[in-house]
């Protein structure tokens, strides 16, 4: 048995390996779009109910219906702490946040680094939920059984990985521009007027439901969730109300493709694999954990893991940060305030280099690019491609890529230098790994790096 197999921990796991980018690279990759599918119950969720590129239509021209049931940790954290518990590790502010108050929560490292986002939802001040990836979960429980804090925590695991095969609650989105006048017609009233995460109660096919203002693309809508018994008969409601106003049920290829539209990064590298304040938290973590058996990939490459992580104004959420509380990560957070911060953007690859692309999987006399899944390119859990400026200097690294047919157009999700971040800016995007995917055997196919250009789009 090897060193890596022995291994209990994710710090035993650090220690065993010379290079720990190196062994991520060689784990497990694939078409993301694939193990999405595969992770969601085909009798709930089909990879495409009409096809991916309809799907992603309806969220901007009717009304889309996702069933967001099945693929995110949730976290109930009960108690006389669980709201100072989580202000503790939030960068957020937590004065306005209260029962029937959503909150999009941010966790740092203490060196100032992102570990992990999600949604907070507070159902009393003795009730809070987190719902998001596995890695900031697993820093909120690690917190919770070492800080002496009041608060129990309860785990409701992903539906893949989830031994009771049910979750505590269903969770639907509606959105798009038909979605307020289809919840009016379910709910026979007029919605009331409501803010960005407040929290409403409706009444849908006789069953109370709790209403999330929420999107997940950047179009109007609602979250909607409540006890998990209860879901088969309000998404049934939901659907057959919906034919009126030509809702499409969304498959779970289109559905992870809703982050690029909206401009949300949904997979950094947590910031926990450097620093001995988190010694003890590696010790705690097992080597079993997503943070080790996830992979990273991607044309960019540096041995030093630490080149892997953001900080908060680079994923967009420098407006978040509040320093009147005391929180994991503020020391080092306000001496990076005044300092240079990359940028987040959107790029637009250049639809002949992408046409070129596809060219070499048909052409035997020539090692093909990397093969691109659609609608997402994405193949591996946490990918960093190197972008570049006219003078072929790296200036950034591109984290999400995914086909829209709302834009026509090619996407990646990517943070960059500021002085490349303006609207219009060229660039280009390195598509394909270092010596051909050697670092990633057995997962990719040979291939050969290729050069995709790429413009910064309007905010």
């Amino acid at each position: 048995m090897t060193e890596a197999q022995d291994a209990a921990t994710l710090q035993e796991l650090l220690d065993s390996q010379p290079n720990f980018v190196a062994f991520l690279f060689a784990n497990r990759k694939g078409s993301v779009v694939r193990d999405a599918v595969q992770r969601q119950p085909s009798q709930f969720v089909q990879p495409e109910f009409t096809n991916w590129r309809d799907e992603q239509c309806a969220w901007r021209q009717t009304v889309a219906l996702y069933d967001q049931s099945f693929h995110m940790t949730t976290t109930i954290a009960r108690g006389a702490d669980a709201l100072p518990f989580f202000e503790s590790l939030g960068i957020n502010g937590f004065k306005t946040f209260g029962p029937e108050k959503a909150r999009h929560f941010v966790s740092c490292g203490p060196s100032g680094h992102v570990i992990g986002d999600g949604i907070l939802y507070c159902e009393s001040p003795e009730e809070v939920t987190l719902v998001g990836r596995a890695a900031g979960h697993n820093w909120v429980q690690y917190q919770a059984e070492t800080g002496g804090w009041n608060v129990t925590l309860e785990r409701d695991e992903i539906f893949s990985s989830n031994p009771a095969g049910r979750r505590h609650v269903y969770r639907y989105q509606l959105e798009g521009p038909n979605a307020f006048a289809l919840l009016e017609n379910l709910t026979g009233a007029p919605l009331p007027d409501t803010s960005t995460f407040q929290i409403i109660t409706l009444t849908i096919a006789g069953h109370q439901v709790s209403a999330l203002r929420h999107t997940m693309a950047g179009g109007p809508g609602y979250e909607l969730y409540g006890p998990w018994d209860e879901g088969p008969a309000v998404k049934e409601a939901i659907v057959a109300a919906g034919k009126a106003f030509g809702l499409r049920q969304v498959g779970s290829m289109a559905y992870f493709t809703t982050a690029v539209e909206l401009g949300w990064i949904p997979r950094p590298l947590p910031a926990v694999f450097t620093g001995d304040e988190l010694h003890s938290f590696r010790k705690w973590l097992p080597a079993t954990s997503d943070e080790a058996t996830w992979s990273l990939g991607g044309s960019f490459y540096s041995p030093d893991i630490a080149d892997y992580y953001f900080t908060p104004w680079e994923l967009g959420y420098g407006h978040l940060i509040k320093f009147n509380h005391d929180f994991v990560g503020r020391d080092a957070l306000e001496q990076m305030v005044d300092g240079p911060h990359r940028q987040k953007v959107t790029l637009v690859w250049n639809a002949d280099d992408l046409g070129k692309a596809f060219a070499s999987y048909a052409n035997p006399q020539e090692l093909p690019a990397r093969f691109i899944d659609l609608p997402r390119a994405t193949y591996a859990t946490w990918q960093y491609d190197a972008v570049k400026d006219s003078q072929g200097r790296q200036v950034g690294v591109a984290n999400y890529t995914c086909m829209t047919w709302n834009e026509r157009a090619m996407l990646s999700l990517a943070v960059v230098d500021a002085e490349h971040a303006a609207p219009g800016t060229e660039l280009t995007v390195v598509w394909g790994e270092p010596e051909g995917g050697a670092k990633s055997e057995p997962w990719l196919e040979p291939h050969r790096q290729v050069e995709i250009r790429a413009t910064v789009a309007p905010h």
